[in-house]
């Protein structure tokens, strides 16, 4: 047999082999399991409060994946913390870590930013840094979400955002970048989503007629999406236990009102 042939057959020899690996390898993939550590923007739709989470739990994950909302309503990374929230979320991570690949969003910002908080801004990237660690060492992943756009728009032509949170979006990207974390820019891209559609489509989605910080059950399903999106196109990990949505994506992604 000829020395060149021998490689060739070789090689030929093993595509049964591979062709058979790669079913075995995805089928032992584990399915994910998320935990939404945050304030109301990320919470479960309530009288006062209501954000992504729902949406995002609920209608962008695949069959075998599924999670948990933590946020609630009044929440910074100080009181988390010290209300015991964070501690539920690292023992459900451990309980977890077996059978899922566990995820750890975290968004805070809206209730930190207040004089009220006792948090500053060196104590709420300190707290994030924090946040971030813990979820690394009981081997969960980490990611760092910015805040989510206030839909209050100044008096401009067209109307724009009034950017509120313009601090604490840079300091939770900072935050990941010294934990070595994942983030997704939720704040910019909500941002940029509702200027596109304007203030009368952004509106819609507000949890009652004067709250431009909460969302309604439709709103949470919109950026919900957002939030699915942003991890798919950054994550190569998230597509495989995420859900696509064409027909919503396409309009979020077209600043198109969904």
């Amino acid at each position: 047999m000829s020395f060149l042939l021998r490689p060739v057959l070789f090689l030929l020899s093993l595509l049964p082999i591979l062709a058979s690996a790669s079913p075995r390898h995805f089928s032992t993939l584990k399915p994910a399991y998320f935990l939404l550590a945050g304030d109301s923007t990320t919470a479960t739709q309530s009288a006062n409060g209501g954000g992504w989470g729902d949406g995002f739990l609920n209608h962008t994950l695949r069959q075998g994946s599924s999670g948990h909302n933590y946020g609630h309503n009044g929440a910074t990374t100080k009181s988390f913390r010290e209300g015991g929230d964070w501690a539920k979320v690292i023992e459900e991570a451990k309980t977890k870590i077996g059978n899922y690949t566990v995820y750890v969003t975290i968004q805070f910002g809206h209730n930190d930013q207040k004089v009220t908080s006792g948090v500053n801004e060196t104590e709420y990237g300190g707290n994030l840094e924090r946040f971030g660690r813990e979820v690394q060492e009981v081997g969960g992943i980490a990611i760092f979400v910015t805040p989510l756009t206030r839909r209050n728009y100044a008096a401009t032509s067209p109307p724009t955002i009034k950017q509120d949170l313009a601090i604490q979006r840079n300091i939770t990207i900072q935050a990941a970048h010294t934990t070595r974390s994942r983030h997704i820019d939720l704040n910019i891209a909500s941002t940029d989503y509702c200027n596109e559609i304007g203030p009368d489509a952004a509106w819609e989605y507000n949890l009652n007629p004067t709250d431009h910080t909460h969302l309604n059950v439709h709103g949470s399903v919109v950026f919900g999406r957002m939030v699915s999106d942003l991890m798919v196109k950054q994550f190569g990990d998230i597509r495989a236990v995420t859900e696509g949505n064409g027909t919503l994506s396409r309009e979020i992604w077209g600043g198109v009102a969904a």
